[in-house]
C-alpha cells in the first residue's frame, strides 16, 4: 500500500500546453515539493530491477521533485544522475538529497533535448512522464504536429546516443505502442523494442529499449496484443493530473 499523499498546493495548470512552458515548472516546484507521476516505484520496480546491476550508470531524464533516484539507491545503484531543465527543482533536488546523506546522486541542470554527456555514457537511461509531456500539444495522435516529432526525435536521439553498446532505455508512460511505435523505431536506432503494462485499473506502459539488439529484418511481430481498457473509465485509478497525459481513443 502506498503511503498516504502529502497534503500540497493546487498546482495542476488550467491547460495541458502549459507543460511545455519552462516557467510554468519553476513555479511549480518552487511550491510543490514531491510529486509521482504515474505511480509509485513499488508499482513498477518489479520491472526496472531487471534490467539494472548495481554496478550500471544511470541517467534520469526530467527528475523533478520524483523520489526515483533515491528508491534506485536504496535498491542498490550507487552511480545515479539526475537532470531536469528547472533551476528551481535541481537546486531543491540538490538539498533534499543532501539532507538525506545521498551524497553519491549526481544532479545537473539540463535540457534533455541536448544532453550535455559523451557518447556511450550510460548503462541505463530511465525517462518517467517526461516524454509525454512533448505531446500534449501534439495535435492527431496518430500523425503529430512536426514540432512533436523534432522535438520526440531530438530526446531519443540524444538517449541513443548516451547509451553505452548494449545499454537500456526504460520510458514510463502514458504512450501506447501503437503510438510510439513510430517514434521507437526510427531507422536511425539500433535499439530492439519491448513493453510491458502496469496498473490496476487503466495501464501505464514500461518500454524496454536495448541498444544493439535490433532485429535485422526488424519485425514488430513480438511485441504482446492486448485489449486495452478505455482510459476514460478509469479516471478514479489515475492519480491525480495523469488523466491529462490520457489519449481516448473512443474520442477520436
Amino acid at each position: 500500500m502506498d503511503p498516504p499523499a502529502a497534503p500540497k498546493c493546487d498546482v495542476a495548470p488550467a491547460t495541458a500546453s502549459a507543460y511545455l512552458d519552462p516557467h510554468y515548472w519553476d513555479q511549480r516546484f518552487a511550491q510543490e515539493e514531491h510529486y509521482e507521476w504515474f505511480k509509485e516505484y513499488s508499482h513498477f520496480r518489479h520491472l526496472i530491477i531487471e534490467h539494472i546491476q548495481p554496478t550500471s550508470a544511470v541517467l534520469e531524464v526530467g527528475c523533478g521533485n520524483s523520489q526515483l533516484c533515491e528508491e534506485l539507491h536504496r535498491d542498490g545503484i550507487a552511480e545515479l544522475t539526475c537532470i531536469d531543465l528547472s533551476s528551481v527543482a535541481v537546486d531543491k533536488m540538490k538539498k533534499r538529497l543532501l539532507s538525506k546523506g545521498y551524497k553519491g546522486i549526481k544532479v545537473l541542470e539540463a535540457d534533455m533535448l541536448d544532453l550535455p554527456f559523451e557518447d556511450e555514457y550510460f548503462d541505463v537511461v530511465i525517462e518517467k512522464g517526461t516524454m509525454d509531456v512533448l505531446f500534449v500539444d501534439s495535435g492527431d495522435p496518430w500523425n503529430p504536429e512536426p514540432v512533436t516529432v523534432s522535438r520526440v526525435m531530438a530526446m531519443l536521439e540524444g538517449i541513443h546516443r548516451v547509451l553505452k553498446p548494449h545499454g537500456i532505455f526504460i520510458s514510463i508512460t502514458f504512450g501506447q505502442p501503437h503510438f510510439r511505435r513510430r517514434f521507437f523505431n526510427s531507422p536511425t536506432f539500433t535499439w530492439s523494442v519491448e513493453w510491458r503494462t502496469f496498473g490496476d485499473g487503466f495501464h501505464y506502459f514500461f518500454y524496454i529499449l536495448k541498444k544493439g539488439e535490433r532485429s535485422s529484418d526488424n519485425t514488430e511481430d513480438t511485441e504482446k496484443i492486448e485489449v486495452l481498457p478505455s482510459i476514460s473509465l478509469f479516471h478514479e485509478e489515475l492519480d491525480n493530473e495523469d488523466y491529462l497525459f490520457r489519449t481516448n481513443l473512443d474520442e477520436m
